[in-house]
């Protein structure tokens, strides 16, 4: 078979009986969490103050229904496409779709961002050598441009690893990982010790955030800077057993919050908060170098390097997987299927999500400074994240509704808790989305303008309505008629033959 043909259905017997090992569920979601750190503490010092653990304490409640939402449909209905098959099935299919498409997109536009990130740090570094100037050349760790070259060659790297395959992308994310959360422990442990900023109970006290409107805005960044743990729901159907998935996910979810919260409480018993928004994502490095002598001093930035090149990688696995899961319904091309007849990837789509990545990175080189570009980013997402994840937790409630005359501890699994975490979500952008609206009175592409935060969100939709027009009336998708996604195992991702 040649290499991008698509893949006929296998044999029942055949189904279900190839996956990778257990970890992958657990790597694919836990790499991003220094990423988080390195980029997010600044961030959320600016709305949250000294209450941003409060803040991250908070923004977890809603999440871990999401999550718990995630665990109870995977286990009915273990489907790469997660959102966008369960909204479909259980919500209705222009939702389903539009869950699908903006997952797409809002990943195409992170990992754009993110290789940016990836490339300053690697700038970084290159500085720290010695280095500071090619030939006509300023490598600024500040600048887009120069940022965005070095951080399109980290893309290129970890695309090819992720063709290859989950478990050899899965082997370098556990490798990644071990190395950033030591490296992050060690110097958090560092700081909460010897940090001459004093603890205060009230870093806890989400009421004394300064309005409801900054609580509101740090709420849906901090959903954002959680955003990552669902990575591991769309390789469950290269796992061994779908409940895998699910307890992959909720496990990189709470360790997501246990390294949040005391890196948080870490970087403010070290710094005072002008101090923290002034470093912005430089945050974790400037803490290494407050804490150690060179060379100890580049470890975090090494950890922020090793971060940014796994959050690359698990975004682009799970992106190509949900894309092809749209395909195979026919709500995308059929381009999106095709495997590779060797490594058993969705290598078709794992290439055009890189070379959309690619052409969103440079497209943003028109914003000059990467703290902008990452505002920009955070601002835009956050809204999108918040609607995918309510409208996932919405299909959780409508499906499992009969679970209300179950008794109580099943209707609060099954209804309760995951229609409260909807409505927040959705309560929180509608209300920001009012507030975008109205906070200024011209537009500018800048990450502080009301409708420019609001455009890139509305774009998304809008153009992801247009997409499902075409599916629905050009295409002819089942999926438009039924509600339903393909069989799980309509193609097989061999993985790992060896078990």
């Amino acid at each position: 078979m040649a290499a991008g043909t698509p893949v006929r259905p296998p044999a029942p017997e055949m189904r279900r009986t190839l996956g990778v090992r257990d970890g992958v569920a657990i790597a694919a979601s836990s790499t991003a969490a220094t990423t988080s750190i390195g980029i997010g503490m600044g961030a959320l010092a600016v709305y949250a103050g000294r209450q941003t653990p409060a803040l991250l304490l908070v923004a977890f409640l809603p999440i871990l229904g999401i999550a718990l939402s995630y665990a109870r449909l995977n286990r009915t209905e273990p489907n790469c496409g997660n959102g966008y098959t369960w909204v479909g099935r259980s919500v209705g299919a222009w939702p389903g779709f539009l869950t699908g498409w903006v997952v797409l997109v809002a990943n195409v536009v992170f990992m754009a961002y993110t290789s940016a990130i990836t490339g300053s740090v690697v700038l970084q570094f290159v500085n720290k050598a010695g280095l500071h100037r090619l030939p006509g050349i300023d490598l600024d760790p500040g600048s887009t441009g120069i940022s965005t070259v070095v951080g399109l060659v980290a893309l290129v790297a970890v695309t090819v690893t992720a063709v290859t395959g989950v478990r050899s992308a899965t082997r370098l994310q556990w490798v990644l990982l071990a190395f950033e959360y030591t490296v992050l422990l060690v110097f958090c442990a560092w700081a909460l010790v010897s940090g001459h900023e004093s603890f205060s109970w009230n870093w806890l006290n989400p009421f004394a955030i300064g309005s409801f409107q900054s609580l509101a805005q740090g709420l849906v960044l901090a959903v954002f800077v959680f955003w990552g743990w669902d990575a591991a729901f769309t390789v469950n159907e290269e796992t061994k057993n779908a409940s895998d998935a699910s307890r992959g996910g909720l496990i990189a979810l709470l360790a997501m919050l246990g390294l949040l919260v005391f890196a948080a409480i870490s970087f403010q018993r070290l710094m005072g908060n002008d101090e923290l928004v002034a470093q912005g994502p430089q945050a974790l490095t400037y803490l290494g170098a407050k804490l150690a002598p060179e060379p100890w001093a580049s470890l975090p930035l090494a950890a922020l390097m090793c971060s940014a090149f796994a959050s690359l990688q698990s975004s682009v696995i799970p992106t190509a997987r949900g894309a092809l899961a749209m395909g195979r319904d026919q709500t995308l091309g059929r381009l999106w299927t095709r495997v590779h007849p060797r490594y058993g990837s969705p290598a078709v789509g794992t290439l055009l999500i890189m070379a959309m990545s690619a052409a969103v990175a440079v497209l943003a080189v028109g914003i000059p400074k990467i703290n902008l570009m990452i505002l920009t980013a955070v601002n835009s997402i956050g809204l999108i994240v918040a609607l995918y994840y309510g409208l996932t937790a919405l299909a959780c409630a409508v499906r499992f509704r009969a679970d209300l005359r179950e008794g109580p501890s099943a209707a609060l699994r099954g209804v309760i808790v995951p229609g409260l975490s909807a409505l927040v979500l959705f309560g929180l952008g509608g209300y920001l989305a009012y507030q975008y609206a109205t906070m200024s009175d011209h537009f500018e592409a800048t990450p502080d303008n009301g409708w420019f935060m609001l455009l890139i969100p509305a774009l998304i939709v809008g153009s992801g309505l247009v997409v499902a027009a075409v599916a629905k009336w050009h295409r002819r998708s089942p999926y438009f008629t039924t509600g339903r996604g393909t069989d799980a195992d309509a193609i097989a991702l061999p993985m790992d033959t060896t078990g």
